[in-house]
């Protein structure tokens, strides 16, 4: 081998060293960078759409935008069937995701069913203790937190409106008793009614096809409908509006969106900022900061009477004047 041949191959050799040095340096900014922006992978689990839901999760993603966090969202719809949404969280376990957003009772406890491990934030959940979903409000415990879509305010104030404004005394009750958060809410309002001269009459359903039915067998047994959150009921909504609007009854509703869609009224607050707040909380899991069970599971942070004045001519109530204070909208 000759003096040229040697310096060519040193050369060589520094060369791919300096080469092997440089790409080292780049996989290393490279893998910082990567770290740094790193995308999320979340399983957003849903028992059915409908406004108030769909919202929830809107005010959910814009939470984790703001804070700046690069996420993929795989969002599942289980159709209202309890087997579907367990299926659903076993597929997210599956996948590995970095978080799981419940938007509902029953996703909820479809999702802590499939894992211990992976973070769940909820939202949408009516009694999260009484669901068994955590043991406190301040120490949830486990792997999950998050909010619900009761105030403590809510229901008592609803039933007070109704005692004071309604002539009557049946309020009329549709809602799916295999629903968690409704047998919750119906708790409530039996202990609501208690020193009125008001009584519950119920009618349960199993599906949102079965509603509209379950409302004319209420006509003429009842003064006033109250639909609580139940997301079978609420899924079919407009059957129950249209069964109001043709005889006279007033509709109440468990919350505000059910109102900008035909409800009478309702002590209700705004469904994004529950997702949203939900989505703050997930940001904080996923960057890292806090572990799920030591934050705190929260209650709705406002709530409002709003009536709505095209459903009160709909279902012939006269608007008074001594509801100056609720929020009137067209």
């Amino acid at each position: 081998m000759n003096w040229k041949t040697k310096l060519g191959m040193s050369a060589a050799i520094s060369g791919m060293i300096l080469a092997a040095g440089c790409g080292s340096k780049d996989t290393a900014g490279s893998a910082g960078s990567a770290k740094s922006e790193k995308t999320y992978q979340v399983g957003v689990t849903q028992i059915v759409e409908h406004p108030s839901l769909d919202a929830a999760l809107e005010g959910f993603k814009k939470a984790l935008d703001e804070k700046g966090l690069k996420v993929e969202y795989d969002v599942q719809i289980a159709g209202g069937d309890q087997n579907n949404s367990q299926t659903i969280a076993s597929n997210f376990v599956g996948d590995d995701v970095d978080l799981i957003f419940a938007n509902s009772t029953p996703s909820a406890l479809s999702a802590l069913n499939a894992t211990k491990d992976i973070p769940i934030v909820f939202t949408s959940v009516t009694d999260p203790i009484g669901a068994g979903l955590v043991q406190s409000f301040e120490e949830p415990g486990a792997n999950i937190t998050g909010t619900t879509d009761t105030h403590p305010d809510a229901i008592p104030s609803t039933v007070k409106f109704i005692d004071e404004n309604v002539e009557g005394n049946k309020i009329g009750m549709i809602y799916n008793s295999g629903e968690q958060n409704s047998a919750a809410q119906i708790d409530l309002v039996e202990k609501a009614i208690k020193g009125t001269d008001l009584e519950i009459v119920e009618s349960s359903v199993s599906t949102s096809a079965e509603v509209k039915q379950a409302a004319e067998a209420l006509v003429g047994k009842v003064d006033a409908f109250y639909i609580i959150t139940d997301n079978t009921v609420v899924s079919a909504l407009e059957s129950v509006i249209s069964v109001a609007g043709d005889e006279d009854i007033p509709l109440f509703v468990g919350e505000l969106d059910s109102v900008a869609r035909g409800g009478f009224a309702a002590y209700g607050f705004d469904y994004n900022d529950i997702g949203y707040e939900a989505g703050l909380k997930a940001a904080d899991i996923l960057a890292g900061n806090k572990e799920a069970s030591e934050i705190p599971v929260e209650y709705p942070q406002k709530l409002k009477l709003q009536i709505s004045k095209k459903a009160a001519e709909a279902m012939n109530v006269e608007i008074k004047e001594e509801w100056e204070d609720a929020e009137i909208i067209d």
